[in-house]
């Protein structure tokens, strides 16, 4: 076959591709995908890139943490800690309506001066996300100390 005969089916096939990659995320992969950009943020030390995925009107720990007592304790542990890590395990999200979520994870976070972490704990959390503006933010947290059995 010559390429000119190719070019009408290389064509569709290209058309066909673009279509299937144009699919939109699904509110659990957005949710996810939020969870991650975190992770990496908190990571790289960005603190102003990891509070734009909380929502002004955030409540923390059933109601007794703002999104500016976060970002204060954000900043804290980016001063106190060289280098901060997280390790994510599986992220459970569920639709509860058509602008909100719920996602639960548990998170291994660990602090330190060099690659050996000075200390680290498990934390299970339990997040609640809101859709505005087509953005998923942060709504409100509840964390806890993961218990080791």
């Amino acid at each position: 076959m010559r390429l000119a005969n190719l070019q009408p089916f290389l064509l569709i096939f290209v058309l066909v591709m673009l279509t299937a990659c144009d699919k939109p995320m699904t509110v659990e992969q957005r949710v996810i995908a939020n969870i991650r950009d975190m992770e990496a943020t908190i990571e790289a030390g960005e603190r102003r890139a990891f509070m734009q995925y909380i929502a002004d009107d955030f409540s923390g720990q059933q109601e007794a943490m703002t999104r500016e007592q976060v970002q204060a304790v954000v900043l804290f542990q980016l001063n106190r800690h060289e280098r901060l890590q997280v390790q994510l395990f599986p992220i459970r999200v569920k639709e509860s309506g058509t602008d909100s979520a719920t996602a639960s994870f548990k998170a291994l976070v660990t602090g330190g001066p060099n690659w050996i972490p000075d200390n680290g704990q498990i934390f299970e959390f339990d997040t609640q996300w809101r859709l505005v503006d087509d953005e998923w933010l942060l709504h409100s947290a509840s964390w806890t100390p993961a218990l080791l059995n």
